[in-house]
């Protein structure tokens, strides 16, 4: 007969798969996601900690896949711009990263450069005077990537996708000016399994 106990480890064991097995995906395929199982998602996210308890985040989703591709062009067309007025150290990390992009500079061949032909978007903001909302913002995105592969979805954060406030495009989310966009996620049923990347494990420090 199981315990109590015996469902707590089960628990256990659930959440740490999700952890283990949860990649960054950039290939998705052309299904679409229930509005449902994307509510439950935002739910997650909402039961993330948060500085004083503000729950600072706003949720701006994006389903129509014409919308997501122009974003995603858009953004690639300002985004050199917006990396130029980076430090010197800044631009040179990025170029760094473009030469590691696990799918190479033919991403910028592809018809969604940015959103990956993902068929959910979702755009986190918060109030902009808040200094604590993007460290809040990164626990709710973690917790909506967690349940986003509970409910058999892939996901993938988008730093680039906070460029959109820069395009021509931005007006059409509807996003009031007191708020600014930290992070994209998005969601869908992903086109390929990557391998785990190799953990560095020389990080812990026992200072008593």
């Amino acid at each position: 007969m199981e315990t109590t106990l015996d469902t707590e480890k089960a628990l256990i064991q659930d959440t740490l798969k999700l952890i283990y097995t949860r990649r960054a995906i950039r290939k998705y395929k052309d299904e679409p996601v229930d509005r449902e199982i994307i509510e439950m998602i935002i739910d997650a996210g909402r039961m993330a900690p948060s500085a004083l308890n503000k729950q600072p985040w706003q949720f701006h989703v994006v389903t129509n896949k014409e919308t997501i591709r122009a974003f995603s062009k858009a953004i690639l067309k300002i985004m050199p711009g917006e990396l130029m007025k980076a430090e010197p150290r800044v631009i040179f990390r990025q170029i760094v990263h473009f030469l590691h992009f696990p799918h190479g500079l033919s991403f910028l061949k592809s018809t969604d450069p940015v959103f990956h032909n993902a068929p959910v978007v979702i755009f986190i903001t918060s109030d902009r005077e808040n200094e604590w909302a993007p460290l809040d913002i990164g626990m709710c995105a973690q917790n909506m990537m967690l349940a986003a592969k509970y409910f058999g979805l892939d996901s993938c954060p988008v730093g680039f996708g906070k460029y959109i406030e820069h395009t021509h495009l931005y007006p059409q989310l509807k996003i009031p000016a007191k708020e600014q966009v930290h992070l994209a996620i998005i969601l869908g049923y992903g086109d390929e399994k990557p391998e785990t990347h190799e953990r560095i494990k020389a990080n812990i420090y026992y200072v008593d």
